[in-house]
């Protein structure tokens, strides 16, 4: 009789075949949609769409043929890329029960509220001063090139982890290695370059328990495979040294807890102690847990630190933004510590940020797949490929969409036809009709780049006042300017800058020269 791993291999290489096979024979309503042409059967269009130099392919594909249009998948696969408002809202809000995260994503959306930010302010400030002190003795050390990127990587992970798990992770005082910031820095564009792998991963799943795979995966002769299980056993190590650290301090009782960062106010904190208390049906299981506070840290490290690497970027380019951010922050604190609700009400720093999510969100795109045949309305018609007009696309189950969350940021419909510049003055004046109009189902500014819906970051409060208060902190610090290295920034799973196209290492040397406010 054949054994469960047997059975397990057959029923996934028959799934395989099965769609392979009906690619080709059963006719789909995709099949009339445009596109680029397809370049290989194996493959499709995944080398181009997650190429890290691929930012032509989006853009020239979402110029030719609009706001959604078909692109090609593995073994004759068809897929949807779509940036088109109105469909956004039937993907994130109201049908976002048929259109899940494809089966190889697991999410954690984080949850801080305003009186949560105010509370943590503090501390985000006490720990930007460290960053601050650490940059001006390196910079006092006698080279004005500083990898901005680093430390704002550096800085991200201790307030996450201070803000979200109650520990910390990085003193921000001497350059020491920290294995579970360089893990995370090394998993996202390992990650991306894996995405034919993780599309094939659905059919491995069946084939035998994950102990198995797990132990196969060892002897896998591809050196890209054996580094993500490398990056996966630290952030799993990291998590639960974390954890059991934690778990101590709560069984311990409030006393303890208090004792620790955060006053035990922060997430983890908060959802380990519910789940002490829940009736053992509904309690979760340790691995869940360790798994969701990895995800948390993954979740709200890189997004942040490249977006604030990316702002830092712009304004080395444009000097004259960046003094008028300066005089702005100069004029309301001086060189003191800005309050909660004063920072976040300052229209130009804001208006920096939102200008730069809008136009450099740090993630450019996102994946779904169909759990049901749906039918995706159109704000825009499609004019097909057999001439006709459609208004709404027929979406077979099982159907991969990529929601272009740049693609609609960029959308010239939507934001007229400067969209492709940098412009923070748009912020402050009334925007366009068209912005309003359009009815973008993102939960931030007419945007999509922190998404909507019932799957939203509702962390995005927690990253903005993040970046406020690093640029409050630094700008008042130091003038940046640009260095004599070229920047170049990588489509990834989070956008990284690196020098020059070919290095593999995430960095963003930039020249910082400390002010004199006495």
């Amino acid at each position: 009789m054949p054994s469960l791993a047997t059975l397990g291999l057959l029923s996934g290489v028959a799934l395989l075949l099965w769609r392979i096979f009906r690619s080709y024979i059963v006719k789909s309503p995709l099949d009339n949609i445009p596109g680029p042409a397809r370049t290989s059967f194996w493959k499709g269009d995944i080398p181009a769409l997650f190429h890290r130099n691929g930012w032509n392919f989006h853009d020239e594909a979402t110029e030719r043929y609009g706001q959604a249009f078909k692109f090609h998948g593995p073994l004759g696969a068809k897929g949807l890329y779509v940036y088109d408002p109105k469909a956004l809202g039937s993907i994130i809000v109201k049908d976002q029960m048929i259109y899940e995260e494809p089966s190889w994503f697991i999410s954690l959306n984080p949850v801080f509220s305003i009186a949560h930010m105010r509370h943590m302010t503090p501390l985000f400030y006490e720990t930007t001063h460290r960053l601050r002190r650490a940059v001006t003795t390196q910079v006092a050390g006698g080279s004005s090139e500083v990898d901005i990127l680093n430390w704002m990587s550096r800085t991200a992970l201790e307030l996450v982890g201070q803000g979200g798990l109650g520990y910390s992770f990085d003193l921000l005082e001497k350059d020491i290695p920290n294995p579970f910031g360089d893990a995370l820095k090394r998993y996202l564009p390992l990650n991306f370059a894996l995405q034919l792998w993780r599309m094939f991963s659905p059919y491995f799943t069946k084939c035998g328990p994950p102990g198995l795979r797990r132990f196969v995966a060892k002897f896998l002769p591809y050196s890209k495979m054996q580094q993500l299980r490398e990056i996966v056993d630290t952030l799993d190590y990291q998590s639960r040294k974390v954890y059991n650290q934690k778990k101590v301090a709560l069984e311990k009782g409030d006393a303890a807890v208090v004792q620790q960062i955060g006053e035990g106010k922060d997430i983890i904190s908060i959802l380990m102690q519910a789940n002490m208390d829940a009736s053992d049906e509904d309690r979760l299981p340790e691995d869940e847990l360790i798994a969701q506070m990895s995800t948390l840290v993954f979740a709200a490290t890189d997004t942040t630190s490249n977006a604030l690497a990316r702002t830092f970027h712009l304004l080395a380019e444009h000097p004259d933004v960046q003094e008028k951010i300066r005089a702005e922050l100069l004029a309301v604190g001086g060189n003191d510590d800005i309050p909660y609700d004063q920072l976040v009400d300052l229209p130009y720093l804001d208006a920096v940020c939102r200008e730069t999510l809008r136009l450099h969100p740090p993630v450019s795109f996102l994946s779904r797949e169909t759990r049901a045949d749906v039918v995706m309305p159109l704000s825009q018609p499609i004019h097909c490929v057999d001439g006709s007009i459609m208004n709404e696309i027929p979406v077979p189950k099982d159907t991969t969409v990529i929601i272009g969350i740049r693609g609609c940021n960029r959308n010239k419909a939507i934001w007229g036809e400067d969209a492709l510049e940098w412009k923070p003055e748009r912020w402050l004046s009334p925007l366009p009709k068209s912005v309003p109009d359009a009815r973008v189902p993102g939960v931030y500014s007419n945007l999509m780049t922190f998404l909507g819906g019932g799957r939203a970051c509702i962390g995005f409060k927690f990253s903005q006042l993040e970046m406020k208060v690093v640029l409050a902190v630094l700008l008042r610090s130091f003038r940046v300017t640009l260095s004599d290295k070229e920047i170049v920034w990588n489509l990834a799973g989070v956008n990284y800058p690196t020098v020059g196209r070919e290095a593999s290492r995430p960095s963003m040397p930039l020249k910082l020269e400390p002010i004199n406010l006495a």
